[in-house]
């Protein structure tokens, strides 16, 4: 699909992380661009520097968890502007800790936020792109619903529904080629999330090496809502993680959990804290800050999940 000024993308959790990096990426392409989060004073924020970069905004403060609150997005985004070519499913939040440790309740958000959040916007979204016959919908999986990881049962779960859903959604829609549905995969990435996210391991919490600029994932969304594909991994662990993961689960998972319990240790303690969970997050930024390891940290770390691969591989042959 060509960018062009009528093109009109919508965007979820747009008021900080990839989402913003995202829409000032469709800004500059001068697009109009519909912002959805809770956060509205983040939003406005957003938008003013999406006017500055060249593209058209319209704010609608949402909440994805509500079905009805999504589908009045999408029937401001279609009043305003006439129509809706691209849906950036792009809400995600986290629970870090114990799994009996983590409050239900919390577990239960992170699944209502990332995989019925995702639905939700399919939902919404999917009948107008069946009568125009085009369209595309992005959703922002993660490594994480292709690879799992111990003290994140919920966003594991989540994540890996949502790759289950993209898959049975694309199948369903494949009787329409000029619909699309794309799942992109990153790593981690240096976003705020984790800062905003619920910890409940009594431990501070940073993300591994190596990180990803949020800009660089920003462009490889725009790159989709230009030239569609059903699945794009985004970081140096994708690859490895999942040949790890498909030849030998267990052992990966058993390695996981003893460089977690590792960086636990290192790490000082933390109170328990709800993060955005239950109420949206507080700033907006891009980026998180966690990017400032030495080299030497992201090349052990590329290295650990490399080798991790290679062993799976001997227990396989073995």
């Amino acid at each position: 699909m060509t960018l062009h000024p009528d093109t009109v993308v919508v965007i979820t959790g747009a008021s900080s992380g990839i989402g913003r990096a995202t829409a000032h990426a469709f800004a500059r392409r001068g697009v109009r661009i519909v912002l959805a989060s809770r956060n509205p004073q983040a939003l406005a924020a957003v938008a003013d520097e999406c006017a500055e970069l060249g593209g058209k905004t319209l704010v609608v403060p949402t909440d994805v968890g509500d079905a009805q609150a999504v589908q009045a997005l999408a029937d401001a985004a279609i009043r305003a502007f006439g129509r809706i070519d691209v849906w950036f499913n792009n809400v995600g939040v986290g629970a870090i800790g114990r799994f009996e440790e983590t409050p239900m309740a919390a577990h239960r958000q992170v699944v209502e936020s990332n995989l019925l959040g995702h639905m939700h916007g399919a939902h919404a979204v999917v009948p107008h792109f069946r009568q125009r016959r085009q369209g595309i919908l992005i959703n922002m999986i993660s490594l994480g619903g292709l690879v799992s990881a111990p003290y994140a049962g919920s966003y594991i779960a989540s994540k890996f529904g949502l790759h289950g859903f993209s898959e049975s959604l694309r199948a369903e829609l494949s009787d329409l080629p000029e619909v699309h549905v794309c799942a992109v995969y990153p790593a981690f990435v240096d976003t705020p999330g984790v800062g905003h996210g619920a910890n409940y391991s009594g431990r501070r919490v940073r993300p591994p090496p190596p990180l990803t600029d949020p800009l660089e994932v920003a462009e490889v969304v725009v790159g989709l809502a230009r030239r569609p594909r059903s699945m794009v991994g985004i970081g140096a662990p994708v690859m490895p993680g999942r040949l790890a993961h498909a030849i030998a689960p267990d052992l990966l998972g058993r390695g996981t959990r003893w460089l977690m319990d590792r960086a636990f240790e290192r790490a000082g303690p933390a109170q328990p804290v709800d993060g955005n969970l239950f109420e949206a997050s507080r700033g907006n930024d891009i980026q998180g800050g966690f990017r400032k390891g030495s080299s030497a940290s992201r090349a052990v770390a590329a290295t650990a999940l490399v080798g991790a691969a290679l062993l799976a591989l001997r227990a396989l042959r073995r």
